[in-house]
């Protein structure tokens, strides 16, 4: 008597069993293979995909606007009006200073001057419409253009002159008020805080919060002995292990005997 074969259906339920057992081993097999073919045969210099890296948030996006490093231990506010000649002159100084101290950041502030009313005004509110749109590198560009155009001394851009990134969006904030706002209200502060000539600077201390405001252009040496004598004041209060006093301005005729 011949024995009993398994029926057709029994079969193909042992062939998908032995399947199910084995398909997984064979699938990563596959992908371990392929991982390795790509890394041998990559081109030169192309990493394994990696996930974005997180956006830095050290630097705000909007104003005030800055150049350097954000997270120095000093910020350099830099009061100025696009119409002053002693600032456009004095501006490029200011810049390579920065870039060669990196632990400062050059953060600008509006101080249209009435004399060069109103392009002054109209030239800031250009700087702050690009920088709306385009950051704080856009903003620093704007200025440099405005700098190397303006005929200076309230004589503004020559006539029918145009920013050459301008676009749609700097157009519509030209024609709003948004940027005038911002204007005034630092132009107010810087008078408030006793700022009545640009350019000015105020070197701010973060650790401490001490500051000074100095009058006129002041050369790298002059604002380097301005970083020691703050820094010393950030010595002598670590010594007597007090807590940092608030901001403070310093009068600028303490930095009188400085190099110019």
């Amino acid at each position: 008597m011949e024995p009993k074969r398994p029926s057709i259906p029994m079969q193909v339920q042992a062939f998908r069993r032995r399947n199910r057992r084995l398909r997984w081993p064979w699938v990563l097999a596959a992908v371990l293979v392929g991982l390795l073919i790509w890394l041998v045969f990559r081109p030169p210099g192309e990493s394994p995909p990696q996930s974005p890296a997180p956006v830095s948030m050290t630097q705000p996006s909007g104003p005030p606007w800055q150049m350097g490093n954000p997270e120095g231990r000093f910020t350099l506010t830099f009061y100025a009006d696009l119409e002053c000649p002693f600032c456009r002159e004095y501006f490029p100084q200011l810049k390579r200073w920065v870039g060669n101290n990196t632990d400062v950041a050059l953060q600008w502030h509006h101080q249209p001057l009435a004399a060069h009313e109103p392009a002054a005004s109209a030239e800031a509110r250009l700087a702050e419409c690009v920088a709306e749109a385009g950051g704080h590198a856009a903003f620093w560009q704007a200025v440099e253009w405005v700098y190397a155009h303006t005929r200076s001394d309230g004589q503004g851009l020559p006539d029918g002159l145009r920013y050459p990134e301008s676009t749609p969006a700097i157009e519509q904030c030209m024609a709003s008020e948004r940027a005038d706002v911002l204007i005034r209200a630092q132009a107010a502060e810087a008078t408030k805080s006793g700022v009545t000539a640009t350019p000015s600077l105020r070197l701010l201390n973060h650790q401490t919060g001490q500051a000074i405001l100095l009058q006129g252009p002041i050369e790298g040496d002059a604002l380097l002995s301005a970083m020691d004598m703050l820094a010393a004041e950030d010595t002598a209060s670590d010594a007597a292990a007090s807590p940092a006093t608030p901001t403070s301005e310093m009068p600028a005729d303490v930095v009188g005997d400085m190099p110019r």
